[in-house]
């Protein structure tokens, strides 16, 4: 029995091309830092960030998916994996935005002065 080598350097080629391009819109972005969407607000954070962190999760997923093979997999393993990552990063980062932006506003509208 024999098995056939199989190259993957197009897939290689596919996946680094991917991760480069959403790398440099990233970096496009946090040099611009285009107006309408850096002082335009949503859920007390500005769109700009929300663009960074949806990008964050797209590579994230992304190098899961190909990195640990998982396009070979069956759905409902690929969900039992990537769901409960996604449901902790968006649970992490509303309990994050929440406190900060609760502490922003004692040290903004009380006595208490900023001292670190």
């Amino acid at each position: 029995m024999s098995h056939e080598h199989v190259s993957n350097i197009g897939r290689i080629w596919k996946v680094f091309g991917i991760l480069s391009a959403v790398t440099v819109v990233e970096v496009y972005l946090g040099i611009l830092k285009p107006d309408f969407l850096f002082m335009n607000d949503f859920l007390s954070m500005n769109l700009l960030n929300w663009i960074f962190y949806a990008l964050t999760i797209f590579k994230a997923y992304y190098i899961v998916y190909a990195f640990m093979h998982m396009e070979g997999e069956k759905s409902s393993l690929r969900s039992a994996v990537v769901f409960p990552v996604i449901f902790l990063i968006l649970y992490l980062l509303f309990i994050l935005l929440t406190e900060g932006d609760y502490i922003y506003e004692v040290f903004k509208n009380s006595t208490i002065k900023w001292n670190f």
